[in-house]
Order: structure tokens, then C-alpha cells, then sequence
């Protein structure tokens, strides 16, 4: 199932061990190399330090919050060795350029579609530039038509752009 990623900022992190809140989600860590949710930072009711979430300790999100087994789920960021080089790069892809292979703006990023089952970014919703913004709709950008994520943008195919950037084409499996 798809949520919108402003619809998971800030949820309850529920322990199905005890059936409490233990947390609250914050923001996404990105590995910006397959755009996949590697973690969540979250915020602990048991400390004051900002702890990471991964996302495979996650057993379900819905509309209640995001379900773990328990607290200990919630790690201190320096305790997950294999997420410090995702964690020191700080993607974001809120705000970034989208530009077509060709050099065509399209627009920034405002917001973004998350297969909550796997954790990646499934769309890229673009709000388009202000000019054409009064005669087109928003353009969303599936993973597929990415070809290249720098720090300041976000590059697609061309061949896309003329077919208006549809949203039909599915997620691969081993993405």
C-alpha cells in the first residue's frame, strides 16, 4: 500500500509487547541509491536523544501508528554501523530539482509516495514552476523514469516527459 510520506511524519510508535506509546516518527533516512527508507529518526518517551528506527524492525504502519515488538527496536544512531554512510549524506528529496535528461525543468518536489510494505519511494509528486503551474497539473515522476539523483536534483528521462510522466509503470520486485 502506498501513504504519501507527510502522512507518516509524526506518528505513534506503538510496542505490541506492551501495547504503549514508546515514540514518535520524525523524519526518513533515505538511502538515496535506491531511494529506499533505510530507518526512521524518532524521538523515545525513555530518552531525550533523537534514535533511529529501522525499517525492518517495523511490523506494520496504519492508521493508529507504526507497530514494533518493543522499545529496544529504537537504537542510538552510532549503534548502526551499516546506516552511518546513508545517515551522513542527509538526502531529502523535498525541494529537489527535477530536470529532464535534456536540461527541461520540470519543477521541485513537494512530496512523495512510499510502499509501506518494502519502504522505498514508489512517486515523485513535482510541483511544476510557477508559469506553467496555472495551466498543468502536478507532475508525478515513478522510480522507474529516474536516471540520476544528485545533491540538487533530480534528473529523468526525456522519453517520459512527453508522455506526461504517468505513474502507470509498475515497481520492480528487486528494486
Amino acid at each position: 500500500m502506498l501513504k504519501l510520506y507527510r502522512a507518516l511524519l509524526s506518528l505513534p510508535i506503538i510496542s505490541l509487547r506492551t501495547g504503549g506509546t514508546i515514540g514518535k516518527t520524525l523524519q526518513p533516512l533515505i538511502n538515496p541509491n535506491n531511494l529506499k527508507i533505510e530507518a526512521w529518526y524518532c524521538n523515545s518517551v525513555f530518552t531525550k536523544n533523537t534514535l533511529l528506527l529501522p525499517a525492518e524492525d517495523i511490523r506494520e504502519i496504519s492508521k493508529i501508528g507504526v507497530a514494533v515488538n518493543d522499545q529496544d527496536s529504537l537504537t542510538e544512531p552510532d549503534d548502526l554501523i551499516r546506516l552511518k554512510q546513508v545517515a551522513s549524506i542527509q538526502f531529502d528529496p523535498i525541494g529537489k530539482s527535477v530536470i529532464t535528461e535534456s536540461g527541461q525543468k520540470l519543477g521541485k518536489v513537494e512530496d512523495y509516495a512510499v510502499d509501506i510494505d518494502s519502504m522505498y519511494i514508489v512517486n515523485l509528486y513535482v510541483a511544476r514552476r510557477s508559469i506553467k503551474s496555472f495551466t498543468n497539473q502536478p507532475l508525478t515522476v515513478n522510480r522507474l523514469q529516474i536516471v540520476e539523483i544528485t545533491d540538487k536534483k533530480i534528473i529523468v528521462k526525456d522519453i517520459e516527459v512527453t508522455q506526461k510522466l504517468s505513474a502507470s509503470a509498475p515497481m520492480p520486485v528487486n528494486a
